[in-house]
C-alpha cells in the first residue's frame, strides 16, 4: 500500500496488520508503524521509475491500496502548474505504475483486491480545480481496471471521504480555506475509512467493484 506513514493511509495500515495482514508500505516518508507484519518502502512516487521497482518487488500480493496524496488549493488566476503536476503524479501516474504491475499478476492469480482513496471533491469544488480533476480520474482508472479483471476474480473500488482528521488539514498550502464540517457534524476519523477498506478487502466484498464509495456524514446529500 501507498501512504501508509500518515494519516488515513497509516489508518488502515494499522487497522490491516491488527486483521492479520502482512503490510508492504510505501512512503517518501519514512516508517511510523513498528510491527512483525510491517514492511516499510522508502520511495517518493512522483519518481516513475522508482515507483515501479517497488510494484515489482511486491508482484504477487493479494491487495493494493493507494492513500498516498496530496492537496493544493487556488481559485482561478492562483493555480500553479507544479501543484497540478504534483497531484497528478501521486494520484494518476503513481496507481498506474504499480497497478499495471501487480494487477496482471493478480488476474493470472484469480484474486486480488484494489483500493483507491479518493475524494468527494471529486464532483467538483471551488477553489480545488486540480485536486478535483485527479480524483475524478482517479475514479476512470478504477472503474476501467475493474472492468478488466472482473471475470479474473478481482474488485477495483474507490472509498471518498469527505474532510477528515488528519495533518493534511494543518498543511499550510491550504490555511487560507478551512475544512468544511459534514452535517453530522464532526470531521471524518481515519479509522472509520480503515474500516471500510478493511471490508473491502474481504471476501464478503466479492460482489462490489467498480463503485465509488463516499464517506461523507452527509455531505453528499
Amino acid at each position: 500500500m501507498t501512504g501508509s506513514s500518515a494519516g488515513i493511509g497509516a489508518a488502515i495500515a494499522r487497522a490491516l496488520l491488527g486483521q492479520g495482514w502482512a503490510v508492504t508500505g510505501m512512503d517518501r516518508a519514512a516508517a511510523t508503524i513498528d510491527h512483525a507484519g510491517y514492511r516499510h518502502v522508502q520511495v517518493d512516487l512522483a519518481d516513475g521509475m522508482a515507483t515501479e521497482a517497488a510494484a515489482r518487488a511486491a508482484e504477487g500480493v493479494q491487495a493494493f491500496v493507494h492513500a498516498a496524496g496530496v492537496l493544493r488549493v487556488a481559485p482561478l488566476g492562483r493555480l500553479q502548474p507544479e501543484d497540478g503536476a504534483r497531484m497528478w503524479q501521486l494520484h494518476v501516474d503513481a496507481p498506474s505504475r504499480i497497478a499495471n504491475i501487480l494487477l496482471p499478476a493478480m488476474a493470472s492469480a484469480g484474486h486480488g483486491r484494489v483500493v483507491l482513496i479518493g475524494s468527494r471533491v471529486a464532483s467538483g469544488v471551488a477553489s480545488r480545480s486540480q485536486y478535483a480533476a485527479t480524483k475524478a480520474a482517479m475514479l476512470a482508472l478504477a472503474r476501467s481496471w475493474a472492468a478488466e479483471v472482473v471475470a479474473q476474480g478481482v474488485t477495483v473500488n474507490v472509498v471518498s471521504p469527505a474532510a477528515t482528521r488528519t495533518g493534511m488539514l494543518d498543511d499550510p498550502a491550504r490555511q487560507t480555506e478551512q475544512p468544511k464540517l459534514p452535517p453530522m457534524g464532526r470531521l471524518i476519523e481515519p479509522d472509520e475509512i480503515a474500516a471500510l477498506v478493511g471490508f473491502l478487502l474481504s471476501p464478503a466484498a466479492a460482489p462490489i467493484t467498480g463503485q465509488d464509495i463516499r464517506v461523507c456524514g452527509g455531505a453528499s446529500l
